[in-house]
C-alpha cells in the first residue's frame, strides 16, 4: 500500500465511522487517487455520495442517489465497496459500461487503496464463443453469406488463444457482427454438463470465477435474467452477496419488465425446426422424419410472422386455415410495428395460426419423447418445443381472457396429446401484446409492474442495495423511480453536477416552427439549425425521437450542406455499427451524428469534438405503444393520472439523459437546441425544463452562437 493511502484494514466486520473516515480520506486531496489517478478531482458531491453509500453497506439497507455529470460517482461507490470488505455485485446498464468498469476504473482504485480484492467479469452466455456450436457450424459447410466460413475461421482462431472468449476482445471481428449469432450459444440450445466441450466451456469458466471473486461486475440484463431463472426455480446465474450497486439504475426497470415477462418468437420456432432436423438426422436418423417435421415448424415460423402482415393474416394472402397451410409469397419488409391486444384480436387468422403451431409443437413433443435418451441435442429439442408451447398457451390464455392454467379450446385438444399440460403463470397481471420486424414477429407478455417481483427478491437475504444515476428524480421527486421498483423504504438523496452550466452552457427553443407532428418540421428545423452547424463546424449531435424523424433529418441536412458544402462528415445510425460511427465521429476535424435512442445516453465526449446538441422534440413515448397504454389504463382505473404520473416522468428522465451529452468536463462550452415549443407553450413545459441542469436560457440564434467554442 502507498504512503497516501489510508491506514485501514478492509473488513465486514469494521464500524461505520471507521469506514466513513477512510473513504473520506482517499477521496480527499491528500489521498490516494489525487495522487495515483491522473485527471482525478476531488469534489464535495462526491464525499457527500460517497459517505452515503458507505453508510447503506454498512447497515444493509437501500439508497437511490442521483449524482450530476462530474460528480464522480463511479469513485464514490467503488472506494467505500472495496474498503468495506463487503461482497458484491456491481451493475452496469451496458456491456461497454461493464468493460470499462472491469478492465479501468476498479483496478485503477484498487491499486490506489492496495486492497487485495478479486473481481471478476461476468456477461451473458451470447458473448463468449461456444467451442461446440462454432465447431458445428464450420463442419456445416451451408452458408448463405459467402464471408461466414472466413469470419467462422477467425472466431475459431480467436477461440484457440483466448482466456476468456469474450467477444469483445476479438479485435479482427466487429463486436455487432451476425455471425456471432453462430458462434454462442443460447439458454435454449446449451447442451450444459452433456455438453462434449464442457470442460473449456468458457461461460462456465467465467462464472466459476465469479463464485470466488469478491466484487463481481455484471450488467442490468445479466442481473434480471438471474431474478427470473429463480423466479422458475431454473437455478441461478450469479453468485449470493452482501451487496448489489446499480450504476445507470434509470435503465432497471425497463430491464426487469422484459426479463420477468415472456415471449415466444418466430426466430425461436425456426431456430428450433433447424436444431431438431440437424440433431435428428446425427442422433436418431430411423426414429422419424426429421426433415417433414421441421420443414412443418419452420413454415409455421415464418407463416407466424405473415398473419400480422398489413393486418391481413395468411387466409388474405394465399389461404391459410385448420385445413390448409399454403401461402402465396414471403412477407414484405417492414417497419418494425407494435401491436395492442385490441389489435391482435382483429388478427382473424390469429387463432388457426396459434392453432397450427401448437399441434406442429405438440408432434414434435411427442416424437423427441418416444427417442429420449439417444441424444443430448435432440433430448435439449424436446425440452424447447416444452417451453415454447407452454409460452404460448399462457400468451393466448393472457390474449383471450382466459385464467391461468385452464387451456383454451382452441389448445386444450393437442395440449391433452403431449407433455406440456397446462402451466403456472409466471407474470401476473400483463400487457399482451406483439412486435414486428422485417422478417421476425415476438409474442410478448409484459408486466404491468415489477415492483411486486422485485420486492421479493429483496426481501431475501438481508444485503444493501444501492441504485445510482444522473437521472433518476424528476426536480426533487423521485416517486417514479421508487415506485417501478417498489423502493418506497428506500432512503433518497441527490447532489448536483459540479459544472457551472451557465457560464458553460446555452439552452435554444427555437419559436414558430409550428407543430412537431406537422409535416415538413424536419426540414424547418434544419433550416433553423443549420447557421449554427455551419458556425461550429460540425461537432454535433442532431438526437431524434423516431427513426422516421432522424431519416428526415438526416436527408434535410445533407440537403442544405450539397448547396454550400462544408467538409462536414455525416454520420447517420444504422449506416455503420455504433462504436464505428462513435469512432468516427471523435476523429473527424468537422462531423455532425443524426441518431435515434442509442445516442441518447451512455454516450461521452469530451471537449470540442462535440459543443451542440440538437434534440427535434420531446421524448414522449408513442401513444399507440401497447405498453404505455396498458399502464396509464391502470392508472387511471386505481385514480391516478396516467400523463402526469407516468409518460411525463418518462419524458422528462429521457430528455435528461439527451441534454447530458453536451456538457462533460469543467472546460466543455456548448449550446443545447430543443425544437420542441411546447416546452414553453404548455404548462408541463416547466416541470420539464425544471429536470434539466441549468443551462443559460437564451432567445435567439445570435446569443447560442457566442456560447460555441472557436
Amino acid at each position: 500500500m502507498s504512503e497516501t493511502a489510508p491506514a485501514f484494514e478492509a473488513s465486514p466486520d469494521v464500524g461505520l465511522s471507521e469506514l466513513l473516515d477512510a473513504t473520506a480520506r482517499a477521496l480527499s486531496p491528500q489521498g490516494p487517487l489525487a495522487s495515483q489517478l491522473p485527471g482525478f478531482r476531488p469534489r464535495e458531491g462526491q464525499q457527500g455520495l460517497a459517505a452515503s453509500v458507505g453508510q447503506a453497506l454498512h447497515t444493509r439497507t437501500a439508497l437511490v442517489a442521483e449524482a450530476g455529470t462530474g460528480t464522480g460517482k463511479t469513485f464514490a461507490y467503488l472506494v467505500p465497496l472495496l474498503l468495506s470488505g463487503r461482497r458484491a455485485l456491481v451493475s452496469t446498464g451496458t456491456r461497454h459500461l461493464q468493460d470499462q468498469l472491469h478492465g479501468r476504473d476498479l483496478p485503477a482504485v484498487r491499486t490506489a487503496l492496495g486492497a487485495g480484492v478479486r473481481c471478476a467479469l461476468l456477461k451473458g452466455r451470447a458473448n463468449y464463443v461456444c467451442h461446440h456450436h462454432l465447431a458445428r457450424q464450420m463442419s456445416d459447410g451451408r452458408f448463405s453469406d459467402p464471408t461466414a466460413p472466413g469470419k467462422l475461421r477467425t472466431i475459431h482462431r480467436f477461440a484457440q488463444v483466448s482466456q476468456t472468449g469474450d467477444r469483445a476482445e476479438c479485435d479482427a471481428l466487429a463486436e455487432d457482427d451476425p455471425i456471432w449469432i453462430q458462434a454462442t450459444s443460447t439458454r435454449e440450445n446449451c447442451l450444459g454438463q452433456e455438453c462434449p466441450e464442457v470442460k473449456r466451456c468458457f461461460v462456465l469458466r467465467a462464472r466459476r470465477e465469479a463464485l470466488v471473486a469478491d466484487v463481481v461486475v455484471v450488467n442490468h440484463h445479466l442481473f434480471c435474467a438471474d431474478l427470473a431463472l429463480r423466479d422458475e426455480s431454473m437455478g441461478e446465474l450469479l453468485p449470493n452477496v452482501d451487496a448489489v450497486i446499480f450504476d445507470e439504475a434509470h435503465q432497471l426497470p425497463e430491464a426487469a419488465s422484459e426479463f420477468f415477462g415472456e415471449s415466444v418468437s418466430s426466430r425461436q420456432l425456426i431456430d428450433l425446426a433447424r436444431d431438431l432436423v440437424r440433431a435428428g438426422l446425427t442422433q436418431a436418423p430411423d426414429g422419424a422424419d426429421w426433415r417433414a417435421l421441421a420443414d412443418r415448424l419452420d413454415r409455421a415460423g415464418r407463416e407466424l410472422r405473415l398473419v400480422f402482415e398489413s393486418g391481413a393474416g395468411p387466409a388474405g394472402a394465399g389461404g391459410m386455415g385448420r385445413s390448409g397451410r399454403g401461402l402465396a409469397s414471403a412477407p414484405r419488409a417492414q417497419a418494425p410495428r407494435r401491436f395492442s391486444r385490441e389489435q391482435l384480436v382483429e388478427l382473424s387468422a390469429l387463432e388457426d395460426m396459434v392453432d397450427a403451431l401448437s399441434a406442429d409443437l405438440v408432434s414434435i413433443i411427442a416424437i423427441v419423447a418416444a427417442n429420449v435418451g439417444r441424444g443430448p441435442e435432440l433430448d435439449r429439442c424436446g425440452v424447447r418445443a416444452t417451453e415454447l408451447l407452454e409460452r404460448l398457451q399462457r400468451w393466448w390464455s393472457a390474449l383471450a381472457d382466459v385464467p391461468p392454467g385452464e387451456p383454451l379450446d382452441v389448445l386444450s385438444e393437442v395440449l391433452s396429446e403431449g407433455s406440456a399440460g397446462a402451466a403456472s403463470d409466471p407474470v401476473g397481471a400483463s400487457v399482451v401484446w406483439a412486435e414486428t420486424s422485417a422478417q421476425h414477429v415476438v409474442l410478448r407478455r409484459t408486466p404491468l409492474s415489477v415492483a411486486d417481483a422485485f420486492g421479493r427478491h429483496r426481501a431475501g437475504p438481508s444485503r444493501a442495495w444501492v441504485f445510482l444515476s444522473a437521472t433518476l428524480s424528476i426536480g426533487t421527486d423521485f416517486s417514479h423511480f421508487t415506485d417501478a421498483l417498489g423502493l418506497q423504504d428506500a432512503r433518497c438523496e441527490r447532489w448536483d453536477s459540479p459544472f457551472d452550466f451557465a457560464r458553460q452552457s446555452a439552452l435554444w427553443i427555437p419559436r414558430g416552427l409550428g407543430a412537431p407532428t406537422a409535416a415538413g418540421f424536419a426540414e424547418q428545423l434544419a433550416r433553423e439549425v443549420w447557421p449554427l452547424i455551419r458556425a461550429n463546424r460540425g461537432r454535433a449531435f442532431v438526437l431524434c425521437t423516431s427513426l422516421r424523424a432522424m431519416r428526415d433529418m438526416a436527408q434535410a441536412l445533407r440537403t442544405l450542406d450539397a448547396v454550400h458544402p462544408q467538409g462536414i462528415d455525416w454520420l447517420v445510425q444504422g449506416e455503420a455499427a455504433k462504436p464505428a460511427l462513435l469512432a468516427r465521429f471523435r476523429s473527424a476535424p468537422a462531423a455532425v451524428l443524426v441518431g435515434s435512442a442509442g445516442f441518447w445516453e451512455g454516450v461521452d465526449v469530451v471537449g470540442d469534438a462535440l459543443s451542440l446538441v440538437i434534440i427535434d422534440k420531446l421524448p414522449f413515448a408513442p401513444p399507440d405503444d401497447p405498453v404505455v397504454q396498458a399502464r396509464g389504463e391502470a392508472l387511471r382505473r386505481a385514480g391516478g393520472d396516467p400523463f402526469s404520473q407516468y409518460q411525463l416522468p418518462q419524458a422528462a428522465l429521457a430528455l435528461k439523459q439527451g441534454a447530458g451529452r453536451l456538457i462533460r468536463s469543467e472546460s466543455d462550452r456548448g449550446v443545447l437546441v430543443l425544437g420542441d415549443e411546447r416546452l414553453v407553450t404548455r404548462g408541463y413545459g416547466r416541470r420539464l425544463l425544471a429536470s434539466l441542469p441549468p443551462f443559460k436560457r437564451v432567445a435567439t440564434r445570435d446569443e447560442a452562437q457566442g456560447f460555441l467554442p472557436g
